[in-house]
């Protein structure tokens, strides 16, 4: 009975180091949110950068990165980033003037999140000029 509980125990405490595997990433920004403050339209291009690195032991693979309207992906990730590299997803938004609260959605191979899918955020608000 002794030796099954511990082959049990074995397996278990295992099978935890092997869901802990796997690509993982990690976004230079707080709570993966852009803050666009308080911007004047015209004076300001609405181009921002998520930056994220890989902080797994397995490539990187992002599948789709998704927005609401307002926002335009100006560049996405085609290629697999490798364990410790850094990369950038570029996005734009319109610059209407009114308050900015968009989402950005990342789906790929990183198993820190669930599923694989990231939501990003811009917030902030634009002033007419």
């Amino acid at each position: 009975m002794k030796k099954i509980a511990t082959l049990i125990a074995v397996v278990l405490f295992n099978s935890i180091g092997f869901a802990q595997s796997g690509a993982k990433i990690d976004f230079k920004d707080e709570n993966n949110t852009i803050d666009f403050g308080t911007i004047t339209k015209g004076k300001d291009n609405g181009i921002r950068a998520f930056v994220f690195t890989n902080t797994g032991n397995a490539p990187l693979i992002i599948t789709s990165v998704q927005s609401t309207s307002s926002c335009t992906i100006l560049s996405k990730q085609s290629d697999t980033v490798l364990p410790g590299k850094t990369s950038k997803i570029e996005v734009k938004y319109n610059m209407a003037p009114g308050p900015i609260r968009k989402t950005i959605t990342v789906e790929s191979n990183a198993v820190n999140y669930d599923e694989g899918r990231i939501p990003l955020k811009i917030k902030g608000e634009v002033i007419a000029n």
